[in-house]
């Protein structure tokens, strides 16, 4: 039985569970014993049982529905990098995927191994490249479209939302950092045009790719939990990893295995690019990007759930970000 947390749309969990029992049956199983749920304010996540194993479903807020219509482009354009869904139903924001194994956190549960990172980032960024050609495609789907273009706009749009930034309240955003950003608008800009005239191609942007979004698998690495992806400057990632990282490791910013891990992840761009334009494009991505984690957080918290509280200082937290180090 799943049980009512009151989080998503009054009468919505029948009609999932129907759908879920469909699809099964659909590949030949069914529901073996206790669903097991899992509630944020951005989505509902169940784990079914199964004789053939748990397999999962997901139920996406309205501000990050178009996951589920991501997952089922990313297996048709990327095959083998990512989940492939057993079904999806992008009207509702609903996917249902089979279990992906250990996760790289798993994997390294006894103790920091950053080197793992040099064969992940190659194997993501080769996902990226993939994926390239099909931006507008995915923004067609509804993937957010955060391209450099877009940034300096939508950096308006949130510093005019005082609601999400919390502004002057005890966890929000102080009013002289508000000022602060709005002055730096001109040089954003000047920022994100250099980063679009130096010519990477945009591509899907995870937005969160830490050790625990990825899995490991004896066929390779397997990236999902896509609901804070955009379409991007594909360097926007690295922000996020190697924060994570080095947060993980105890590594403090410009750390010589930040370097070396960022250059590894660039390496993929080396055939068309040198590697001090790369460097320079990705320090760019990485400021850039700390505005798309602020937009990120703002759409997984566009929902009437009270508990979104407990996250809502992460919007103005990112923004602040701004001015703060980047990893490498």
């Amino acid at each position: 039985m799943i049980s009512s947390t009151g989080r998503f749309t009054a009468g919505w969990r029948p009609d999932a569970h129907a759908w879920l029992a469909d699809e099964l049956a659909r590949h030949g199983h069914r529901v073996t014993g206790e669903v097991t749920t899992r509630v944020r304010p951005w989505s509902e996540v169940w784990q079914v049982p199964t004789a053939a194993g748990p397999v999962w479903f997901k139920a996406n807020n309205p501000g990050t529905r178009y996951e589920a219509a991501l997952l089922a482009e990313l297996a048709r354009l990327a095959p083998g990098a990512v989940l492939d869904p057993i079904a999806v139903d992008a009207g509702r924001g609903w996917s249902l995927l089979p279990d992906g194994g250990p996760s790289l956190r798993d994997v390294l549960a006894g103790g920091p191994d950053p080197s793992h990172w040099e064969r992940v980032l190659p194997a993501y960024a080769a996902l990226q490249i993939a994926i390239a050609p099909q931006a507008e495609q995915l923004i067609a789907a509804g993937v957010p479209d955060q391209r450099p273009a877009s940034m300096p706009a939508l950096l308006d749009g949130l510093l005019d939302d005082e609601e999400a930034l919390l502004l002057g309240a005890e966890d929000g955003l102080s009013p002289e950092l508000h000022e602060r950003l709005r002055a730096y608008r001109p040089e954003f800009d000047g920022l994100c045009r250099r980063l679009a005239e130096i010519g990477i191609a945009a591509s899907i942007q995870h937005d969160d790719l830490h050790d625990g979004n990825v899995f490991v698998t004896d066929a390779g690495y397997r990236f999902f939990d896509w609901g804070d992806a955009s379409v991007a400057h594909p360097f926007g990632t690295l922000l996020v990893t190697l924060r994570s990282v080095a947060y993980g490791a105890e590594l403090t910013p410009g750390d010589p295995v930040l370097h070396r891990l960022r250059d590894a992840y660039l390496e993929a761009w080396t055939d068309r690019y040198d590697r001090a334009t790369l460097r320079e494009a990705a320090g760019l991505a990485m400021t850039v990007a700390t505005v798309s984690r602020a937009l990120s957080w703002r759409r997984a918290l566009h929902t009437p759930d009270p508990a979104r509280a407990e996250y809502a200082a992460a919007v103005p937290g990112w923004l602040g970000e701004v001015f703060g180090a980047n990893p490498a």
